[in-house]
């Protein structure tokens, strides 16, 4: 990995004590409702503040700003894990880029893993989330296939879940090309990705495909117009503010949408019954906290398999945090562990 000042900036900044870290934050520890905000989370919020709002940004102004972010948070891809760009073929559109993720020592039962990356659906693309996935190969044992689908405003609803499905289906023809059992895959995804991967499972069961082995939903965007507690009390919380998630969905919803058609907001959905079984991660600052929550209650009733894990002292987006904050890194290898054992893989 090449040097980057301002990752080694960070990370030196970030080893600094805690009292150090909420003195420079400006103040003292965060507190809601019982939880308290990880001390590096509080930093990085704070510094935060000094940018411009994502609203204020256009699309490409805000994905470049994004990718700059990110880089300066990401770390090595794990020991053992190698990964390759590949293109997902279309007989009527230009192939979708991917990225496959493969661990050396990877269980040859465990099904393909389809990964949709976070970002509202506007901005993110394979570097978003390639460290995660490198953990998820190497601890769940399964290959990973991370999909770079289309972003709004050019290509908006349902474009970006579109090639989501498509991925799926490919991968579902293609699961043995990287060692997984033929027909054997998983879907999964964080904040949009998620939403895709719920909505996903439910699509399979509407068109009597097979379902999905497993439905990984990492704090998942999963109702659109949602108006639960958490929307107002983390309203401001770093990095996803309700102003950030107006701004994402007045991009990625077409003036005919509605956040009330399930293909957007898949916990409006009446009858949950027979879906993937599921494993559902929420953050305990994060405005979406209620409706994964809400989702997981909800799977449960109605008789799926679902294992629920809130990290309260984490916010949205955690997953970018794992090479500079200990607690996500933990956060982030339990799931993988999680996933495992969710797909009988250990």
């Amino acid at each position: 990995m090449a040097f980057n000042p301002r990752r080694a900036a960070i990370r030196v900044l970030l080893s600094l004590p805690t009292p150090v870290l909420r003195g420079l934050s400006g103040g003292g520890a965060v507190h809601v409702e019982g939880r308290t905000l990880d001390p590096r989370l509080q930093f990085l919020a704070s510094q935060a503040r000094a940018n411009p709002p994502m609203s204020s940004l256009t699309p490409e102004q805000a994905r470049a700003g994004s990718a700059a972010g990110l880089a300066a948070l990401a770390g090595a891809l794990e020991p053992g894990v190698r990964s390759h760009d590949l293109e997902i073929p279309r007989a009527d559109a230009p192939p979708i880029p991917a990225r496959a993720y493969r661990t050396e020592h990877q269980n040859p039962s465990a099904p393909l893993l389809v990964f949709g990356h976070f970002g509202g659906g506007v901005i993110g693309d394979l570097e978003t989330c390639h460290q995660f996935c490198g953990i998820l190969a190497r601890i769940a044992g399964c290959p990973v296939l991370s999909v770079d689908y289309a972003l709004a405003p050019e290509h908006r609803f349902p474009a970006g879940l579109d090639d989501m499905l498509t991925a799926w289906r490919w991968a579902r023809e293609n699961a043995q090309t990287f060692g997984a059992p033929a027909g054997h895959v998983a879907i999964g995804g964080d904040s949009m990705g998620g939403n895709f991967a719920a909505v996903i499972a439910q699509e399979a069961k509407r068109t009597g495909e097979p379902a999905p082995a497993l439905q990984l939903l990492i704090y998942p965007a999963v109702d659109l117009g949602s108006e639960s507690p958490s929307m107002t009390t983390h309203s401001e919380d770093f990095p996803l503010t309700r102003d950030t998630m107006d701004w994402f969905m007045g991009h990625y919803m077409g003036p005919a949408d509605s956040p009330t058609d399930p293909r957007l907001s898949p916990l409006l959905t009446r009858d949950l019954s027979g879906l993937a079984p599921a494993v559902v991660i929420t953050a305990g600052f994060d405005p979406l906290r209620d409706q994964g929550e809400d989702y997981a209650r909800r799977l449960k009733a109605a008789g799926v398999a679902v294992t629920y894990r809130c990290y309260d002292t984490l916010c949205h987006g955690f997953t970018a945090f794992v090479d500079v904050v200990p607690a996500a890194d933990a956060a982030c290898r339990e799931i993988a562990t999680l996933v495992r054992d969710a797909l009988g893989a250990g």
